[in-house]
């Protein structure tokens, strides 16, 4: 039987490359990966333009995308996953501002308002600090992927010739969310990395970053399709978790370190597939678009997902 030739695109990391090397494929299909400089363009060429059969997306991108028709599904695959204590960042030419001090203030935004990174991070300027969200003005830097998306009226592009990088390090913006990190900028969080290991021990937050989307079309020609990819992402994942753990990784970076840690911190999986697993970190990230006016109607994590998968766990 001839399989069937998917144009896939997925980052390359250590819980991929068994999938990009080939020496993991699912069942009755082949991937054929084109590769993207970053990847964000991947998740605007698929949120516009459906360009790939599978696809990495940004977790909030895809609950934008999905709340607008977008024809495609997730599979509970989450290759990324990341702290965002340090995602805001202050300007060190002013004295630092403490997070509950940006109420009434600008603060800037990289890029969308819908940013996964961004979301994360002001919910934990919400959560933790107590922020109220809506009394915020948020200066973005850019568009957003899906192009239906409207601002909350407190979210407003940057003036023409503007820099928000370069306003977040005048003080000219009380604090940068997602902004790259450059001379004159500090993480508005003390100790950010520490706090995102904190927030893991105390209250479980572990943030999804990126999941794995296919074509409804192609999901509806082929019943076992989305079984078998989460299959062999799975096998792949474990792979590279085994290798993880027995300190087989060559020259492991900080992705690799922080995954070690919070298998160190947890006593599990760094990387679990499947909803069963994932599901608190789902619905808060529901919860987020929701209270910041990402989505406007409450959604099920069960709904987002293709429905053969919500069973599988790996």
């Amino acid at each position: 039987m001839t399989e069937i030739s998917l144009t896939t695109v997925n980052g390359s990391y250590g819980c991929t490359q068994a999938l990009k090397d080939g020496s993991v494929a699912p069942k009755g299909f082949s991937l054929r990966f084109e590769e993207v400089e970053r990847m964000p363009q991947a998740f605007r060429r698929m949120v516009r333009g459906l360009e790939f059969d599978v696809c990495e997306m940004a977790i909030t991108t895809y609950l934008t995308a999905k709340a607008h028709g977008k024809p495609f599904t997730a599979i509970p695959v989450f290759p990324v996953r990341a702290f965002h204590h340090g995602a805001i960042l202050r300007s060190t030419a002013v004295r630092a501002p403490e997070p509950q001090g940006l109420l009434g203030r600008r603060v800037g935004v990289n890029r969308g308002y819908t940013v996964t990174s961004g979301v994360w991070a002001r919910g934990i300027l919400a959560d933790e600090y107590g922020l109220r969200l809506s009394g915020v003005t948020w200066v973005l830097s850019g568009d957003e992927h899906v192009e239906e998306f409207q601002r909350p009226p407190n979210v407003v592009p940057v003036a023409p010739g503007k820099d928000v990088p370069e306003m977040v390090a005048s003080g000219e913006l009380a604090a940068g969310v997602g902004v790259p990190p450059g001379e004159g900028l500090a993480p508005l969080i003390p100790d950010a990395s520490e706090a995102g290991y904190r927030a893991l021990r105390e209250r479980g937050l572990y943030p999804i970053n990126h999941l794995v989307v296919v074509k409804d079309e192609l999901l509806d020609a082929h019943p076992d399709l989305a079984a078998s990819l989460f299959t062999a992402y799975a096998e792949s994942k474990n792979r590279y978790t085994a290798a993880l753990h027995s300190g087989d990784v060559p020259d492991p970076g900080a992705g690799d370190r922080m995954y070690k840690r919070v298998s160190d911190i947890t006593g599990a999986d760094p990387l679990p597939y499947g909803l069963s697993p994932n599901r608190a970190m789902v619905e808060q990230i529901i919860r987020h678009a929701l209270e910041q006016k990402i989505l406007t109607d409450p959604v099920r994590p069960e709904d987002l997902f293709v429905p053969s998968t919500l069973t599988l766990n790996a």
